[in-house]
């Protein structure tokens, strides 16, 4: 499977692109395609990809949720990573020295993720041994299913979509096989092989989904339930989540 072929038909070829070297030059590239998005179904998906229909169906969402505006694959590692790293940091600084419970401030642009961190979604494999890439595609898709927004005649219309953008056979029956599938958060959660994997399979489902919705809220609870994250953690990654939403707002 051609997974960058893959990842442009998904994100979009500006957001999904491997070659940019910094996360600036990433988002800067998925921002200017959100600009130039033309109205309709068939317009979102030539400006934006796959990703476009499928998180742009639901009234009222903005295009194709944070993940897209943000950078794609390579800057959603670097958010998590910053995530993580902030918390593992308020964890020490609360074993030392307890303080009283504050809400994050606002996450800064992220850099990329290192290479050896565990984070960089391009460098690592999920628990069966698909790229990590993969599997925050998987995350991506079955949290925006959450709320059941994509009825039959959406969800036909996104698959004709994938169709007719000249994908290969390979990628066209993952993004198929996807789309078919139940919204399922234990299955994602078992995508997991460690903590870092977890969170960033969490973090690409929040910034998927608005979590306004009672199916929403439920399903991140169930996430995160069976993926073993910690309160604290959760609550860190919300926050990240979150600033990188209005930052690409």
């Amino acid at each position: 499977m051609d997974i960058n072929r893959l990842l442009d038909g998904f994100l979009g070829s500006q957001a999904g692109a491997s070659v940019a070297k910094t996360a600036s030059d990433v988002g800067a590239a998925a921002k200017g395609a959100a600009s130039s998005i033309p109205g309709g179904l068939v317009g979102g998906a030539a400006a934006g990809g796959i990703a476009a229909l499928l998180l742009g169906t639901k009234k009222g969402r903005k295009y194709g949720g944070a993940a897209l505006k943000y950078g794609g694959m390579a800057a959603l590692g670097g958010l998590a990573y910053k995530a993580y790293s902030d918390y593992k940091s308020n964890q020490s600084a609360a074993a030392s020295a307890p303080q009283p419970n504050t809400a994050p401030a606002p996450a800064p642009a992220p850099a990329l993720a290192p290479a050896d961190s565990g984070f960089d979604p391009a460098q690592i494999t999920d628990a069966r041994g698909q790229d990590m890439r993969l599997s925050l595609v998987q995350a991506m898709i079955s949290a925006a299913k959450a709320d059941g927004h994509v009825d039959g005649q959406e969800n036909q219309a996104i698959m004709d979509q994938i169709d007719q953008m000249g994908l290969g056979p390979n990628e066209k029956g993952f993004l198929f096989d996807q789309l078919r599938a139940d919204s399922d958060p234990i299955a994602i959660a078992n995508l997991a092989s460690d903590e870092p994997q977890a969170a960033e399979l969490y973090l690409a489902s929040l910034l998927a989904i608005d979590v306004d919705t009672p199916e929403e809220q439920r399903y991140m609870e169930r996430l995160g339930d069976a993926l073993r994250l910690p309160a604290a953690l959760r609550a860190e990654l919300t926050a990240h989540a979150n600033a990188a939403k209005l930052e690409a707002s």
